[in-house]
This record gives C-alpha cells, sequence and structure tokens, in this order.
C-alpha cells in the first residue's frame, strides 16, 4: 500500500500532526496530580441566559453606579438610625435639660431656641423650622417613601401577575374584564385619580388606621390609603404587559408539547409561562419603583401624603419651601435625595432592560 508522505498532502488538506489546533466545546486539562498530562477532555459550561444577561448588566456601567447608590439609600434609613442616635453626648436643653442624643437625634423632637441651624457636630445637617434634626427627619422620610414604594409594588405584581396570566392564558370574560377596566384607567390618569381618593378618605384614613401598630399615629396612617390608591391604579399597567407576553408564550412549542405530554394547565403556567415573565417584571418594576416614591413624594408636599408631625421627602420640601433664600439647604438636601433615588432606578431599570433584552448586543 502506497504511503502519502506528510509533505505532498493534497492542496486545501492539512495533515494530521501539522494541523493547527483549534478551539472546541471541550476544554483539556494540561497536568494531572502526577505531572503527566491526561488525555481526558472534559465539556465547557455554557453560561444560562440568566448569567449572560447578568453579565451584560455588569457592563453597564451607569446601571452599577445606579446599583451602589441604591443599596446605600435603602440600608442607611434601616441602620442609620440606630447608629445615628449613640452619636454625640449629652446635651443640656433649656426645655428639657439633660438630654441624651437618642433623644435630640429623634426625627420628632424639637428644639424650639435651635431653629434652623447650619449642619454643625451634633446636628450633622442642621434643623428645621422647629428645631428637628434634618438628618433623621431625612433618614425617616426616606424609609418611608421605600416602605410605601415596596408595599404597592408588591401588591400590583400580585394582583399583576395573576389576572395578565389567567387572561393571556385563558382569555374569555376575564380578559374582556382586564380590557375594559385598563381602558377606563388608562382614559382617567392615575394620579388625579390618587389625588381624589386621598383628599376625599384621607381624613377617614387618619382615624381608623392610626391605631394599627406598625403605621402608628405620628401622621403615618394615611400612607395605608395611598399605598392601596397608587396599587389600584398600578396593577392593571402590569397586567396588560404580562397578558400581552402571555398570548405568545401559550402558543409556543414548548407549551404545545407540554400539553401533548398531559401537562396540567398549573404546571404550565408555574414552569413554563411565569420563568419566561421574569425579564418584563423586573424591568417593570425597577421603573415603578422610581414613579411611586417621587408620587408619594408629590402627595405629601400637597399635603395629602405624611401628615405631621411625620416626616416624608415630599413634606420636609413643604415645610422648607419659604425658606429657599434664606435657608436653602433645608430644600435642597430632601430634593437631591429625591432625584438621585429616582435617577438610579430609572437608569437601573434601563440597564435591566437592555440586558435581559436578547437582541443586545455586546
Amino acid at each position: 500500500m502506497e504511503t502519502r508522505d506528510k509533505n505532498n498532502a493534497s492542496p486545501g488538506m492539512i495533515a494530521p500532526d501539522t494541523a493547527m489546533p483549534m478551539e472546541s466545546e471541550y476544554a483539556v486539562e494540561t497536568t494531572g496530580k502526577d505531572g503527566i498530562q491526561p488525555d481526558i477532555r472534559q465539556p465547557k459550561k455554557s453560561p444560562t441566559p440568566f448569567q449572560d444577561s447578568m453579565r451584560r448588566l455588569r457592563r453597564d456601567k451607569r446601571a452599577m453606579i445606579s446599583l451602589a447608590f441604591l443599596i446605600f439609600f435603602i440600608i442607611l434609613p434601616i441602620i442609620g438610625p440606630v447608629i445615628y442616635q449613640h452619636v454625640g453626648g449629652t446635651y443640656n436643653s433649656t426645655t428639657y435639660g439633660n438630654i441624651s442624643p437618642q433623644q435630640y437625634h429623634d426625627p420628632f423632637h424639637q428644639e424650639l431656641d435651635r431653629q434652623d441651624e447650619n449642619p454643625g457636630p451634633q446636628y450633622l445637617l442642621g434643623t428645621d423650622s422647629v428645631g428637628r434634626d434634618l438628618f433623621a427627619r431625612l433618614m425617616a422620610g426616606m424609609l418611608i417613601s421605600i416602605t410605601v414604594a415596596v408595599v404597592v409594588e408588591i401588591i400590583t405584581v400580585v394582583l399583576g401577575l395573576t389576572v395578565g396570566i389567567l387572561a393571556g392564558f385563558y382569555g374569555g370574560w376575564i380578559d374582556q374584564l382586564l380590557a375594559r377596566f385598563t381602558d377606563i384607567m388608562f382614559a382617567f390618569p392615575g394620579l388625579l385619580f390618587t389625588i381624589l381618593l386621598a383628599g376625599i378618605f384621607g381624613s377617614s384614613a387618619d382615624a381608623t388606621f392610626s391605631h394599627i401598630p406598625l403605621v402608628g399615629a405620628n401622621g403615618n396612617a394615611r400612607l395605608v390609603l395611598v399605598s392601596m390608591a397608587l396599587a389600584l391604579v398600578g396593577w392593571p399597567f402590569m397586567a396588560r404587559q404580562v397578558r400581552g407576553l402571555t398570548l405568545q408564550l401559550r402558543e409556543q412549542q414548548f407549551v404545545e408539547a407540554a400539553r401533548t405530554m398531559g401537562t396540567t394547565d398549573w404546571n404550565i403556567i408555574v414552569r413554563h409561562i411565569v420563568p419566561n415573565l421574569f425579564s418584563i417584571v423586573i424591568v417593570q418594576v425597577t421603573l415603578d419603583l422610581g414613579s411611586i416614591i417621587i408620587n408619594e413624594a408629590g402627595l405629601s408636599y400637597l399635603g395629602l401624603g405624611v401628615q405631621p408631625p411625620g416626616s416624608s421627602i415630599g413634606l420636609m420640601i413643604n415645610d422648607a419651601s419659604n425658606l429657599v433664600d434664606t435657608h436653602p439647604w433645608e430644600v435642597l438636601l430632601p430634593s437631591i435625595v429625591l432625584t438621585i433615588i429616582v435617577l438610579s432606578f430609572s437608569f437601573l431599570g434601563d440597564g435591566l432592560r437592555d440586558a435581559f433584552d436578547p437582541r443586545s448586543k455586546d
């Protein structure tokens, strides 16, 4: 049998012992335990779609900076008051005598002889027009805004997912009811509807919900009504988006295959529909949180949200609105914080949308 020399190989072919190494889906271990190169090939694990999305998100510097700001503004009002009430020594108040930092760093404590003070070692951000600690009130207001946003969004997601999936998966009267209700909500401005509810039922809500232990009587009772109103105008938008995507998913081949195998509708919804809704829901939630926070601040600014002596970013801006010329920082501080929080949610939502979009390019 004639053997062909490697140097006389046919054009376009490469001899086996001179072939260039090519990347493949296998990774070769170069060295074993005894320093001997084993002939074992191990397959590389390809990243999941979620891991690929997170990789794209981490490359988005604007989204990462926004996430860092949000983490800071979420952690600060939770642990900040606990630390801040141990900062400073005993203070000799002309009204209350010797008081500890737990008392004068309380957001409701007033020192009437120390009104509109500049930032200093005792009051880090100064005091407001009635001698209350601005830093303590700002942290309390941030906690109120974030709590309202989270509560509203939980209600919005639960109702929006439930109604949207049922309407998109089954259709029928549920779909028709959702369509008519969302048409009404789109025709009537949601914020105006919330203002009407808070204005009409606000006093009743103050008397009714002030006895709830977690709410209390420090002006926060009306937030229950505000949260319910914001959730009421928010969930139809979530439901409409979920319904549209569910209509597309139920026609996909993997859903048809699951039906052919006898999978129940409940298992199809839980295992196939809901996981594929994750990206659109998380993006919408992130964008909605910023809108809810600014709506709550706007209602408090108008006197329809948190009531005195409670603390809210919007209420702080309202209290200091007549001091812009003499003490501008009392308006600027809460305004800057509100702006950073809302913009951070917006930029993070944009980053998540780009990361989860399969058409986005690296």
